[in-house]
């Protein structure tokens, strides 16, 4: 767990660096790590996502955190 940043972001080693997310095959810069309570089949729960910011930009993709890996310097 990195340090709180405030509004639930928090530091990852990999922020501002190139990330693919493993689930969609989505390549781009680690824009944010987000604690965030999602909703699921059986209720709430809280869970870091990260987001994504496509190499051809536009919005940026939640993911799982632990559906990244690095790709390289930013």
């Amino acid at each position: 767990m990195g340090r709180d940043l405030g509004l639930g972001h928090e530091e990852h080693p990999l922020l501002g660096h190139r990330v693919r997310d493993i689930a969609s095959g989505t390549e781009g810069e680690l824009m944010a790590v987000v604690l965030e309570e999602v909703a699921t089949h059986t209720g709430p729960r809280w869970t870091r996502r990260a987001y994504i910011r496509p190499k051809a930009g536009g919005r940026e993709l939640p993911t799982a955190l632990d559906n990244i890996e690095p790709l390289g310097t930013p």
